[in-house]
């Protein structure tokens, strides 16, 4: 049997396999086709790359299609100015860059704008491709940093509030039973989980005691017919599909098709080399997780391990 760790570094390989990079998407602003049609083409090769010829018609694809990584407008537009347009989308998209590009010398407007954190960087015209491109590129590694980081810190709260649940928990509990979905509702929604169950396991066999989250509302837990699940408990490790579909030993498992289950994490809760339950994590479609998340999971198991071990013994007995 591999240690945590080597166990985690499996799980992370295999998790990594689903990662498909994707085009940042970025926004591209100019009422002359020309040069509308000229940055289309130099940003479709690296960048999934929006359009529109107008202020109104940017804000309209901007609420349908959402957040973008970087926007780059035109300055001298009819109707809205490049400033005003890109002062509108600020409330909304804090952490897009903005590019301004301008063939006059608005200086008071472009002044306004970069401090009040709405233009990232301008560029006049005619603008050198090369130049332009480096901007952009540039921008959109700094929406990535930021996003990361935005990212980082909400995992870190959320981290912090499992934790502060869990404790909480193998403080309150008056029974076994009575803090699984609980905690089963902890673990889901902190990593966003389709569907989440915390089933107990005695003489290495499920018993009925469970918990359970989903973002349906209603779960039937099927788990003593998941082979998955078996060979977690069978094995003392951690287990993993990240494709239903070409899983020989799921393929035929009709409770995967009802529950339109595409991944499945299973890890087994122990003390003491013994299991004293599953943590079954599954997703409606592929999920990445990162090497901190899973530690952070299988550690925060453990835990819930020994809080379990401690309320069960201290229950009192009828």
């Amino acid at each position: 049997m591999d240690n945590p760790i080597q166990e985690l570094d499996k799980i992370r390989l295999q998790l990594m396999t689903l990662e498909k990079p994707k085009k940042l998407k970025i926004l591209v602003v100019d009422d002359e086709p020309d040069n509308l049609d000229l940055l289309y083409r130099t940003f479709r090769r690296d960048f999934n790359v929006l359009k529109a010829d107008s202020g109104v018609q940017a804000l309209e694809l901007l609420a349908t299609e959402g957040e973008v990584a970087v926007i780059i407008s035109d300055q001298r537009m009819p109707e809205m100015k490049g400033t005003e347009f890109l002062s509108k989308t600020l409330p909304q998209f804090p952490d897009t860059v903005r590019i301004i590009l301008t063939g006059f010398t608005d200086i008071e407007d472009l002044v306004e704008a970069i401090n009040a954190g709405q233009v990232y960087k301008y560029i006049t015209k005619p603008w050198d491709p090369g130049e332009l491109k480096a901007v952009v590129q540039r921008a959109a590694e700094t929406y990535d940093l930021l996003k990361q980081r935005t990212e980082e810190l909400r995992r870190a709260n959320a981290q912090t509030a499992l934790l502060t649940h869990l404790v909480y928990l193998a403080q309150t509990a008056s029974n076994v039973e009575a803090s699984l979905t609980p905690i089963a509702k902890a673990f889901g929604e902190t990593f966003t989980i389709s569907n989440c169950v915390l089933q107990l396991v005695e003489g290495n066999s499920l018993v009925a005691a469970s918990g359970y989250y989903s973002q349906k509302g209603s779960l039937d837990t099927w788990l003593s017919k998941d082979p998955l699940t078996a060979d977690a408990i069978a094995s003392q490790e951690i287990q993993f599909v990240a494709n239903v579909a070409n899983d020989e030993r799921l393929i035929n498992i009709s409770e995967y098709a009802k529950n339109g289950i595409q991944g499945h994490l299973v890890i087994p809760m122990t003390y003491r080399k013994e299991v004293l339950g599953v943590l079954s994590m599954q997703w409606e479609k592929p999920y990445i997780l990162r090497e901190d998340e899973l530690q952070l999971i299988d550690s925060c198991l453990q835990l819930v391990a020994i809080a379990l071990t401690c309320t069960r013994y201290h229950q009192p007995k009828i």
